[in-house]
């Protein structure tokens, strides 16, 4: 089944072939109709008349600028990873089979996402809980959390993470919901409600601890503004610059890496910008001449010779890989 739902969320939708297509920004008017200084994404656009509850599939290949939701979210990583930033700070990376909920009062932030990446979003109106969240039959972190979403109550957890990708019941019920509501039949709704209810169950059964919002120190915050900063200056960025936007020795701030990532500035520089280069061969029609040069390398055989160490083929032969095999 999961091979099936794979291929059916794979196909590349129109908005996003529209951005393939050079469009560098998501078109926020399928989301909200609200100004862009206050993107909330709206339910009313997502959701046909009368339902509570729909899913689709996240926006690849483009930034996901930070936004709101006037709903609770929950997604589930199908395939591949997602990188999501919350409240401006906590950086998480969602990998195959990991579910998140997300409180209508968390603002989100996304990075692009590959072709194989694939994220499936569930808007949920708070309503849709209301017989559900009666099978759970412990108080714990998943029940309160709810509780609070439900009620419009401010919660200091703006997110519950649960890294189930090695918990079958756990993701044959997920992906059991995604074909339901893809069937759209008559009962549907009974169903799967009765489903989530049933993965409440197993959650609460499964998991002793659950990662929520937490304490970040005042390391985590410059560690995590250094990775932000590299996400959006790979091409020309550098220690000193971040260094003097975060008022930090240098050498400090390159060990404070190294303690938290295992890597050092330098490192996650050329990692991010041959993450980038894959992109580009991947998904677009540039060559390799220009990529290398798009992500801030003057020097083609550093660029060829740091691309084969990383992905075990030179960037031409990458790209010839991918037309073999149809992807």
């Amino acid at each position: 089944m999961r091979f099936e739902l794979i291929e059916r969320l794979k196909t590349v939708t129109e908005e996003e072939k529209k951005i393939l297509s050079g469009s560098d920004t998501i078109d926020t008017g399928l989301y909200t109709k609200a100004p862009e200084d206050d993107f909330k994404i709206d339910c009313d656009m997502l959701l046909e008349k009368g339902k509570l509850i729909d899913i689709r599939p996240h926006t690849r290949f483009v930034h996901f600028p930070e936004h709101t939701h006037n709903y609770i979210e929950m997604i589930y990583m199908l395939s591949g990873t997602t990188t999501h930033i919350i409240n401006k700070k906590e950086r998480i990376i969602l990998t195959e089979g990991d579910l998140m909920f997300l409180n209508p009062n968390a603002t989100q932030e996304i990075l692009p996402a590959g072709v194989n990446d694939i994220a499936v979003n569930f808007i949920i109106l708070p309503e849709f809980f209301d017989r559900t969240i009666s099978m759970i039959d412990t108080e714990n972190q998943l029940r309160d959390f709810l509780i609070a979403a439900i009620s419009g109550k401010i919660s200091s957890q703006s997110y519950l993470l649960f890294n189930s990708g090695n918990i079958p019941p756990v993701t044959n019920l997920i992906e059991n919901m995604i074909w339901t509501i893809f069937s759209d039949k008559k009962g549907t709704n009974t169903l799967t409600r009765t489903t989530m209810g049933l993965l409440f169950m197993n959650l609460s059964a499964f998991f002793d601890g659950i990662r929520s919002d937490s304490s970040v120190d005042y390391e985590d915050t410059l560690v995590f503004e250094t990775l932000k900063y590299i996400e959006n200056n790979y091409k020309d960025g550098t220690l000193f610059e971040i260094s003097q936007i975060l008022n930090q020795p240098e050498y400090s701030l390159s060990r404070l890496l190294k303690k938290h990532t295992g890597k050092n500035f330098k490192e996650l520089l050329k990692e991010r910008k041959l993450q980038q280069a894959r992109y580009l061969i991947t998904e677009t029609g540039h060559t390799v001449e220009q990529i290398y040069q798009m992500i801030g390398y003057d020097n083609s055989s550093f660029f060829y010779r740091s691309f084969k160490e990383q992905y075990g083929l030179s960037p031409r032969e990458y790209r010839k890989t991918l037309t073999r095999t149809g992807q």
